[in-house]
């Protein structure tokens, strides 16, 4: 720490003191600097010490420290007011507003005092000449805290109506301040257009749009704007974390979540405050916490969390339920305060209504990393479609047994979706109850589609049920069933072998009338099924085993029509099945399902299990077409199986074939297409997909629309698929890269605090075994540009080395010099030269060994610009600026086709530009006129060579020849040649004489020009 030893000195420490983080360690700063001020002997730095001092109190939990600072430079004022400058005497002025407010908000001030206050205020600001628009809004604080309505609606009048002036508040806050009024008379919309400005970055200041973000959240949740309630969380609450003194503004994003169905995510804010549960020096903001605080645990506890451990206030461990009554007894406490005080039940009144507020929305996905609360405290399971329920276990109330057979089966015929638990109501009935043979097969076959491979033996029982019920048709479809399972179990040779006598009997039966359509259509369904599982099998022995699922398998929401599972396994492109016979195999997989459609197409009417036949066969044949090389056809193959299920009104099942054609789609180039498919899969699919699969499709399809730069709406699909892999207990995987894909579209959309908070999300789940180090890269390298676009340029830096560090092992470093180079512009933005210097270094000599002499080039500009910061360095700037031009001279000269020649020469010419810059800024101030003039002219010489460059390119590099024009003009004028600069400005008009009148730039340029024109004619007529 360095000693005070003058003012200047003092000065410059209370200015870095300023840039630190809030909060009592810049306080103890500020109070040691007002002791050093003392020492001084000079009153005004006892002053500016003062007003830093109470600054720092006021932004920050310590605000009730505040008074002391202010009672004293008061006093000072009152007895020698000549020690004040302009700046602190306005200063004095300003922080009045803030004595007012911050009384209010402490309630062991008395009101009267309050009151009092406001008098003096208003006598001392009209005694310094200000208007009584910061007194009248002062007034309107108070009116509406105790909860005189009348006296507010006239104070907020005589505010509105009152001139601005030097003392008003900025417009930022007059607007936060103004729609926080309408929301309170439930005016939303109205509070929501009010805030618009600020929202949108037209007005703002220290704590805007920090605060308005925050108090809109909730309005608009009220108005049902979900994505903007989205957006401003995810905005806002990156604005307000770093800042101890918003804690107001914090609990309005921890109410959000309460209210928005994130109960997880507000438990993540509560963890990252702790110090926010026992602050003491600014009771109102603690007051609005608690509030907040106690809303979130009632929430938890209603789900029946109320025994989850939470963050709470240091020193023991809370429940939710714990914190609930500390938290409600904190807040009504402060209340009451606050209402003794003021002598009316308002305060408390609004506090128990905040604490009582309802969810407005039973999950908003945010599109960050999120944990899914269940009343168990685990990530909740997707909920399925709705099941059969189950009857009592007797007595007069259960249901006729009769009746749930027959809704049983009414299901199964129809291919319903709740069949199989429709048939588990009928199995849980039916105990101890003696049924015919037929109903007991029914039962038996329909609980061994619910076990899937481990089903087998029950198939081979019903099959016996069914032949004593003289079925001998469907106890061949069961035994072909129990040979399925058994292939999908890994037995596909011993499943070939057991459909075959299934087979040719149930052939036979057919030929004499002896079986139906139905149950022959099943059985050759089944050996058509096992057929093409060998083929599965023989491209598993060619290829080895795949990774996991398909997104097609993965998004299918249910088996097969009959209850057993198809066969998905198919790999989405690749050549015929290879080893022994592998022709063989497919033929007869290709000959078993066009033996369905031979046998059920003209059969089906209104039966859905024979249309269904049929569409699965026409699948088959896709998968084999697939198999064969023929994607177009398969394509085609797909959609006829999809559009069979969907006139059968079963569109449940094609959604895994929408799904297969959108991946061929997109393999063939057709985008489209798999944009078609895919929202086709998702609208088939309906309440009946589950979690996982709808999180695939959503994924697939953010990635097509993505492909086509249609980036609003991909954004949308990847929350989707971010919220249903959450959903699904997928988050650290899919979800993680949908979460990846979401900044990044983000991103195009130039919403970079909103994907910035997505991007720093997705990388605690991202990981190269999972994703691969590409993706980590990627999300660096986006959240570099995020974070350089919201001035955040030391983390920027970081994500952007990081990401280097990782390109650095990769074969080709295009992409390590580009993050290099990118991180040394981040590194000079953040005042870090030295460090920004090597990261422009190590970026120049990568883009010298790729050859690519651009980035050389402007690394060694980038390089100048920094040398020419650094003290007595501008002879080194010159010789690296020197080094830029010879290397594009060089370049240019070795150039063999036309387009680099353009390229180089247009690159040439930024750099006599800049040069020219360079040269302009590298005289001192304190130079004598003749250094100045002498770099000044060497600075024109360099423009001048640049509009020479740009010239020889045309009319593309009009822009960029003019810039340069305009440059050597100001530069002549400041030499005193009026006649060049008139003639440079003249050579800008006539550039952009045909210019058309939507042209912004030129039409910039020509004022510029004309500008440059006046004042050279002034020059000549003195």
């Amino acid at each position: 720490m360095n000693r005070i030893t003058d003012f200047d000195t003092l000065r410059r420490a209370m200015a870095d003191n300023a840039e630190q983080p809030e909060g009592p360690a810049r306080n103890a700063r500020a109070e040691q600097l007002l002791a050093e001020a003392e020492k001084l002997n000079v009153p005004l730095a006892v002053i500016e010490a003062l007003g830093h001092q109470l600054k720092v109190y006021n932004y920050s939990s310590e605000k009730d420290k505040m008074f002391v600072p202010f009672a004293r430079l008061l006093r000072m004022w009152d007895e020698r007011p000549g020690d004040f400058d302009e700046y602190e005497t306005h200063s004095l002025h300003w922080v009045f507003k803030w004595m007012s407010a911050g009384m209010l908000d402490q309630p062991h001030i008395p009101l009267a005092a309050i009151e009092k206050w406001l008098g003096e205020m208003e006598h001392r600001y009209r005694l310094a000449g200000h208007s009584e628009r910061a007194v009248r809004s002062a007034e309107f604080s108070v009116a509406a805290h105790t909860g005189d309505l009348d006296r507010a609606e006239r104070a907020y009048a005589a505010w509105l109506t009152a001139d601005r002036d030097s003392m008003a508040d900025c417009h930022a806050c007059e607007l936060h301040g103004q729609g926080w009024w309408q929301t309170q008379r439930g005016a939303d919309a109205e509070a929501l257009d009010l805030w618009a400005p600020v929202l949108d970055g037209e007005f703002t200041c220290a704590h805007e749009p920090h605060t308005v973000l925050a108090a809109s959240l909730a309005p608009l949740l009220r108005l049902g704007r979900l994505d903007e309630a989205r957006a401003h969380h995810l905005r806002g609450f990156r604005l307000v974390r770093p800042m101890e003194s918003m804690r107001a503004a914090y609990a309005d994003h921890v109410e959000f979540c309460a209210l928005s169905g994130n109960e997880a995510r507000g438990l993540e804010l509560l963890a990252e405050r702790p110090a926010y549960f026992t602050d003491t020096g600014h009771p109102r903001s603690r007051l609005e916490f608690m509030c907040v605080v106690t809303l979130l645990m009632d929430r938890l506890t209603e789900l029946g969390l109320g025994g989850r451990q939470v963050p709470g206030p240091a020193g023991r461990v809370w429940t939710a339920r714990e914190l609930a009554a500390h938290a409600r007894a904190e807040a009504l406490g402060l209340a009451a305060r606050f209402d003794q005080r003021n002598g009316t039940p308002y305060v408390s009144e609004r506090a128990r209504a905040r604490m009582e507020r309802r969810p407005l929305v039973d999950r908003l996905p945010l599109g960050i990393r999120a944990e899914r609360l269940s009343r168990t405290g685990r990530p909740a399971q997707p909920v399925p479609a709705a099941p059969v329920a189950a009857p009592p276990a007797g007595g007069a109330d259960a249901p006729d047994l009769a009746a749930l057979l027959a809704e049983a089966r009414r299901l199964s015929d129809g291919l319903e979706p709740n069949a199989v638990e429709a048939w588990a109501a009928v199995s849980r009935a039916a105990e101890g109850v003696e049924l015919d043979p037929r109903a007991r097969a029914e039962i038996a076959d329909h609980r061994a589609m619910d076990l899937g491979p481990e089903g087998a033996e029950l198939f081979e029982r019903a099959a016996e049920l069914y032949a004593e019920a003289d079925d001998p048709g469907e106890a061949l479809a069961a035994r072909t069933r129990a040979a399925y399972v058994r292939a999908l179990g890994g037995q596909v040779a011993e499943a070939v072998h057991a459909v075959a006598e299934p087979y040719d009997r149930v052939l036979g039966l057919y030929a004499e009338g002896a079986t139906g359509v139905r149950q022959t259509a099943s059985v050759l369904m089944g050996r058509a099924r096992i057929l093409m599982r060998r083929v599965q099998d023989a491209d598993d022995a060619a290829q080895g085993p795949e990774s996991g699922a398909a997104p097609a398998e993965q998004a299918a929401p249910h088996g097969a029509p009959d209850g057993t599972e198809p066969d998905h396994d198919a790999p989405e492109t690749g050549g015929p099945a290879s080893g022994a016979g592998r022709d063989t195999v497919l033929a007869e997989a290709g000959a078993a399902a066009r033996e369905v459609l031979a046998l059920v197409e003209g059969h089906a009417g209104d039966d859905v299990r024979l249309a269904s036949r049929a569409a699965e066969a026409r699948a088959m044949l896709a998968e084999l077409a697939v198999h064969h090389g023929d994607l177009e056809a398969a394509a085609e193959l797909f959609a006829r199986a999809s559009g069979a299920y969907v006139d059968a009104g079963l569109p449940w099942f094609a959604v895994e074939y929408e799904a297969r054609l959108a991946g061929l789609a997109h393999h063939l180039g057709d985008t489209a297409e798999a944009e078609r498919a895919l929202k086709a899969a998702l609208e088939h699919g309906g309440p009946q997909l589950e979690a996982t699969g709808r999180a695939q499709l959503h994924l697939q399809l953010a990635e097509v629309l993505g492909t086509r730069d249609l980036s609003a709406e991909a954004a949308e699909h990847a929350l989707e698929a971010a919220h249903w892999a959450d959903e699904a207990g997928g988050g650290p995987t899919f979800g993680a890269w949908a979460r990846h894909l979401l900044g990044g579209f983000l991103l195009r959309q130039g919403r970079c605090a909103e994907a910035a908070e997505v991007l720093e999300s997705a990388l605690l789940d991202l990981t190269v075994e999972t994703h691969g180090d590409g993706a980590i890269v990627q999300t660096q390298w986006w959240l570099g540009d995020c974070l350089s676009e919201l001035g955040e340029h030391r983390a920027s830096a970081e994500r952007r080395l990081q990401a280097a560090e990782i390109a650095r092992h990769w074969p080709e470093q295009h992409d390590h010099a580009t993050l290099a180079h990118l991180a040394a512009e981040s590194l000079g933005h953040a005042g870090l030269p030295a460090e920004a210097d090597r990261a422009y270094a190590r970026a120049g000599d990568l883009w010298r060994s790729l050859g690519n002499v651009h980035g050389l080039v402007r690394s060694l500009r980038g390089r100048a610009w920094l040398a020419l910061g650094a003290e007595d360095s501008a002879d080194t700037a010159r010789e690296l600026m020197t080094l830029a031009l010879r290397e594009c001279e060089s370049a240019l000269n070795a150039a063999s086709d036309e387009e680099t020649r353009q390229r180089l020469t247009a690159e040439l010419g930024h750099t006599h530009r800049q040069f020219g810059d360079l040269l302009a800024r590298s005289s001192a101030e304190d130079a004598g006129d003749g250094s100045i003039q002498a770099a000044f002219a060497e600075a024109l010489s360099e423009v001048a060579e640049a509009v020479e460059v740009f010239a020889t390119l045309g009319y593309e590099a009009v822009h960029s020849r003019t810039g340069a024009e305009l440059a050597a003009g100001w530069l002549a004028s400041d030499l005193g040649r009026s006649a060049e600069a008139a003639a440079r400005a003249r050579a800008v008009l006539t550039a952009y004489e045909d210019a058309e009148d939507g042209d912004d730039e030129a039409r910039a340029r020509r004022a510029e020009a004309e500008q440059l024109l006046r004042v050279a004619r002034e020059q000549e007529d003195r």
